[in-house]
């Protein structure tokens, strides 16, 4: 009996020790950024190392070898459509993040295989893709790598990778028009909507791209008589679409009209809109 309990305390303390642990924080913390480019949903994970004194350019950032670009597992990168990277077609999917540093350049890698442990065992044979961008080296320092998107526009944003004094930046495009104008195609010119928002989205995405004025005006006028009450965003974008028309009589009054909207609604920001393009109009 005294042998058995003997024994079954051995095995609760191995056990106990097999899982104890000791929490300490990450030396090079795990972050994800998610966010929309365009349509396309961009999710990237990667790791987060610091300088903590030590030498980045060329040591920590090594040059001339394939980097993780990062620390721990190779850094990922996910697009939901197909995009162009710096002038380049890359399809959906996840890419493993690969670069090659040197003072004044460096070549960014996607790779297929995004198993890898950091860049051991990394072969171009994978590659999807591989440019060079120039490296800069702004007075601004960053202790801690640092990936982040910048300068969105309707459908694209630049990619910036800084650590210390070392930057590079890199163009992500959507490919935006070719699946709105699929859509409009088939839900507004082939088709007539029920939902008077369709009139209103196509509308705003012909005058925001500048494709056909004298279109946008004919759906934004569909879009308010399709409502039952006046919308005042509505009203206000057919007022900018006569303005660019020339229409500016017209314009004017149409911009009064979402004036009233808005003051009714109690938004000051479309109140300040509206002055402001009939003050542009220079009647």
């Amino acid at each position: 009996m005294m042998k058995k309990s003997i024994l079954l305390s051995f095995v609760l303390l191995v056990q106990t020790a097999l899982l104890a642990q000791i929490q300490v924080p990450p030396a090079s913390p795990t972050f994800e950024v998610k966010g929309t480019i365009g349509l396309t949903e961009v999710h990237l994970v990667y790791s987060r190392p610091s300088a903590r004194g030590r030498v980045v350019a060329g040591d920590l950032i090594p040059y001339g070898e394939v980097w993780r670009t990062g620390a721990n597992a190779s850094t990922k990168i996910s697009f939901s459509t197909d995009v162009v990277i710096e002038g380049h077609k890359v399809p959906a999917g996840q890419y493993a993040l690969y670069t090659i540093f040197n003072e004044q350049e460096a070549t960014v890698i996607l790779s297929k295989n995004i198993e890898l442990w950091g860049s051991i065992g990394y072969s171009a044979d994978d590659d999807q893709l591989r440019f060079n961008v120039p490296v800069k080296h702004p007075t601004s320092s960053y202790e801690t790598l640092t990936m982040s998107f910048s300068d969105f526009t309707m459908n694209s944003a630049n990619f910036n990778i800084k650590w210390d004094h070392t930057k590079v930046m890199f163009s992500i495009v959507s490919q935006v028009d070719e699946l709105v104008m699929s859509q409009i195609k088939q839900q507004v010119i082939d088709n007539a909507p029920t939902n008077p928002g369709v009139y209103f989205q196509a509308a705003g995405y012909y005058f925001d791209t500048q494709k056909n004025d004298r279109m946008a005006l004919e759906w934004v006028d569909k879009a308010i008589a399709g409502n039952e009450q006046k919308q005042y965003w509505v009203v206000h974008l057919k007022a900018k679409i006569q303005a660019r028309l020339g229409e500016k009589s017209a314009a004017k009054a149409t911009a009064e009209s979402s004036i009233e909207l808005a003051k009714a609604a109690g938004n000051p920001d479309y109140i300040r809109l509206n002055e402001k393009l009939i003050a542009s109009l220079a009647l």
